[in-house]
């Protein structure tokens, strides 16, 4: 498919995509405990109730129909860890046609099961969506397979232009503004250049997790620019670079960026459940997470909101991790390291303090004759105010008070920790790693680091993530600073110096 020029031949091209000979046509559904909420007649799009489960399989199948016959008799192939995956092989199942799907290493279990299903060829490549790229743009030259990119095409793009399509056609009334989870942007490039070629006045609100903002940094520097380093939590819209073609598009025809953070996802994929009973993926809910966090930061009341719910490929090991983050991401529990005399009656004391709200977590640790120290989480009925107003009260019976709500290393490790203190005598330095769920990541952390550092402290969390996160102390001789750092820069795997952390100094180091 050549490239349209205007606003005449992308709205042929949606109107022509022949997606329904698989895709459905989803429900646009209104969400009554939302619209409640915030004040806003909020709607989702449920694109979680595709056959694969996504959106993805709009574009996917749009491009795979415009394939020659010789194409189709050489085959295709597709890079992807998980949705665009499944969007190929399944078009590639209905349309006869051999698929070869290229994941990472660190892709879960159950996408790989899920891609096998539909009958489609695998190879696991390299630990990250770019090292697998590079493999699967190597065999398609060297099969002469048809690469299927998963956005940066104007007959993908295309195909998820119908979702706007059905939009416009599924809500009668106005729409003020409609809320659209970015990756690579092929999704909100369909969606922006439907509307604002029809209902210019819509506003188009790409939304983003804080940890993977392509969009919001090419727009800043003017073209695409790759990220230095992306999270992986919201693994659907995982992508170090927007796509060229993509952001040509957006560049003109959004109106905003939204960014928002882990929390604030799982805090939204909840919200869908308790609207839907249905449970989305990270990247299903990315766009409801920017509708809340825009609706708090302009004071919008009485709207017309639309949030699309792009996907439904949660691995269920995840939903642990998303119920202990969403109480933070919801402002429902927050969490103190305090300070209390270690003598008889001071827990009691430190109890009523807080008064009758539930403790949904109590950490002690005995730090001397004087003192003790206590890792306490609390819930939370009415959100931050609640959460000033224990601090404060704390603060006014006279105990030392830190709040480490927002502490990623208090939240991921420390609170599962509190009980050890190092030695007197070990200068130690605290590091935070994000390490690849591969064979071999322990291994070759240890063979890197661990033959000339001494390791003090390890610790690692994991929930069904292509990630696992580590926190690592090492004992620091004076002026080796240095050649502890260039390690582990050699090391290869993100890390953050953690040294200086308030949860650390109060309840690990001495």
């Amino acid at each position: 498919m050549m490239r349209p020029t205007d606003e005449t031949g992308w709205l042929r091209a949606i109107l022509t995509a022949p997606v329904y000979d698989i895709a459905r046509n989803t429900p646009l559904e209104a969400a009554p405990v939302m619209t409640k909420r915030l004040g806003n007649r909020v709607w989702l799009k449920r694109e979680d109730l595709q056959p694969v489960f996504s959106f993805k399989l709009r574009g996917a199948y749009n491009r795979m129909r415009l394939l020659t016959p010789e194409e189709r008799a050489r085959g295709v192939v597709a890079v992807s860890a998980g949705n665009h995956a499944q969007g190929v092989a399944y078009s590639a199942a209905r349309l006869g046609v051999s698929a070869l799907i290229v994941m990472p290493v660190t892709t879960p279990r159950i996408k790989i099961a899920a891609v096998e299903a539909f009958g489609a060829r695998i190879e696991l490549h390299g630990d990250s969506y770019s090292e697998a790229a590079a493999h699967g743009s190597l065999l398609a030259e060297r099969e002469g397979r048809t690469l299927i990119h998963p956005f940066d095409d104007a007959a993908v793009i295309a195909g998820q232009g119908t979702v706007a399509m059905e939009l416009l056609a599924q809500h009668r009334g106005h729409m003020d503004a409609i809320f659209v989870p970015v990756g690579g942007g092929g999704l909100c490039a369909g969606v922006a250049v439907y509307l604002k070629a029809l209902v210019p006045n819509i506003r188009i609100i790409a939304v983003e997790p804080d940890d993977a903002a392509s969009l919001d940094a090419a727009i800043k520097a003017g073209r695409p620019v790759p990220l230095q380093h992306v999270g992986l939590f919201v693994d659907g819209c995982a992508v170090k670079e927007i796509g060229g073609l993509t952001f040509d598009v957006l560049r003109d025809r959004i109106d905003e960026v939204v960014t928002v953070d882990v929390d604030q996802v799982c805090a939204a994929i909840r919200d869908v459940f308790e609207d839907t009973r249905s449970i989305v993926e990270p990247a299903g809910a990315l766009a409801l997470a920017g509708l809340k966090r825009w609706v708090s930061d302009t004071g919008t009341r009485d709207k017309d909101l639309v949030a699309i719910l792009s996907g439904a490929n949660m691995n269920f090991d995840r939903l642990g991790h998303v119920t202990e983050r969403a109480e933070i991401g919801e402002q429902h529990e927050a969490l103190f390291g305090v300070t209390i005399p270690e003598q008889a009656g001071s827990f009691l004391q430190f109890c009523r303090t807080i008064g009758r709200r539930p403790v949904t977590e109590f950490n002690y640790r005995y730090r001397g004759d004087a003192e003790a120290q206590v890792f306490v989480g609390v819930q939370l009925a009415r959100g931050a105010a609640e959460r000033r107003e224990i601090c404060e009260s704390l603060v006014a019976a006279g105990y030392a008070v830190s709040d480490y709500t927002r502490n990623e290393v208090a939240r991921l490790h420390v609170r599962h920790m509190v009980g050890g203190v190092g030695a007197r005598t070990v200068h130690e330095r605290f590091y935070r790693f994000e390490f690849p769920e591969r064979p071999g990541a322990l291994l070759h952390f240890l063979e890197t680091l661990g033959t000339r550092w001494n390791i003090t402290l390890f610790h690692y969390r994991n929930r069904a993530a292509a990630y696992g996160r580590v926190l690592a102390g090492f004992g620091v001789a004076a002026g080796e600073e240095p050649a502890l750092a260039a390690d582990l820069e050699r090391l290869g795997f993100w890390f953050a110096d953690e040294t200086g952390n308030g949860a650390l100094a109060q309840f690990l180091r001495d």
